[in-house]
């Protein structure tokens, strides 16, 4: 790999490809993670390598802490450090339900995916980062999350998605401060409604919705609308700016009277 290197988990659909895309067309070469076997993903690896990207896929389950650790063994085995990670890796609920009747069985597994795994693969990668800029002060590196709007607004019938997007937003804010001085940004890119095979199941529901003005811009979000935030974050089109929320939908956020 000769250019700048970007890890992005679950980087092969939905909101994770649309960022895998945009970064590869912006001269990135690419480690991508995800749970499917190597030879599902032939041509979504071969789409991209048509940018002139260097794609490397790496089979993980980031809620394992053995996978993780296996990752972060391959990862500076390849490349030595990536110089981004994008925490996009995260499941919906199983099971969407009411917050008075949801398990602990799917709140632990839903947490270990979306927040812990995230959180600890995270703290692996900018050690490394860490002692990377320690040698060479030239070297570039950052770290997106993407979180949801979930993170602020509550489902209450899936109670355990709003909390673990919640608890990353928080972890951007304590990664940002910590990694400031070694010249480390951390940002969070906060997707709206966006047209993913996550989504595909509700997709009446939001349309009618849509319609009805839940967001000002009228559409669905795309995965490229994602992809583009966070190519000029990892280009540094915005400095000075660590800790930054940039939310990516249609202003469904802003309040409304």
């Amino acid at each position: 790999m000769t250019q700048p290197v970007a890890l992005i988990t679950g980087g092969t659909r939905g909101i994770g490809l649309g960022i895998a895309q945009a970064l590869a067309r912006d001269g990135w070469d690419l480690v991508l993670t995800g749970m499917r076997p190597a030879t599902d993903v032939t041509s979504t690896i071969s789409d991209l390598e048509s940018t002139g990207a260097s794609v490397h896929y790496l089979v993980s389950d980031i809620a394992s802490k053995d996978a993780r650790m296996r990752l972060v063994e391959a990862i500076a085995a390849r490349c030595g450090c990536v110089n981004a990670i994008v925490n996009n890796a995260g499941r919906a609920p199983a099971v969407r339900a009411d917050l008075l009747d949801a398990s602990e069985d799917s709140f632990e597994s839903l947490i270990a995916t979306n927040l812990q795994g995230p959180y600890f693969l995270t703290q692996a990668i900018a050690r490394a980062m860490v002692a990377r800029k320690a040698e060479a002060q030239a070297f570039r590196a950052a770290i997106v999350f993407v979180t949801s709007v979930s993170a602020e607004a509550a489902s209450i019938n899936r109670g355990d998605y709003c909390v673990s997007k919640a608890g990353l937003a928080m972890a951007v804010k304590l990664f940002a401060v910590k990694l400031a001085a070694h010249g480390i940004p951390v940002y969070e890119v906060r997707p709206g409604i966006i047209a993913t095979d996550m989504t595909a199941g509700v997709r009446e529901m939001y349309d009618r919705r849509i319609a009805d003005g839940l967001i000002p811009e009228g559409r669905w979000g795309q995965a490229d609308d994602i992809g583009r935030a966070v190519t000029a974050l990892l280009r540094g089109d915005l400095p000075y700016a660590t800790g930054t929320v940039l939310h990516i939908d249609g202003g469904m956020s802003v309040p409304k009277l």
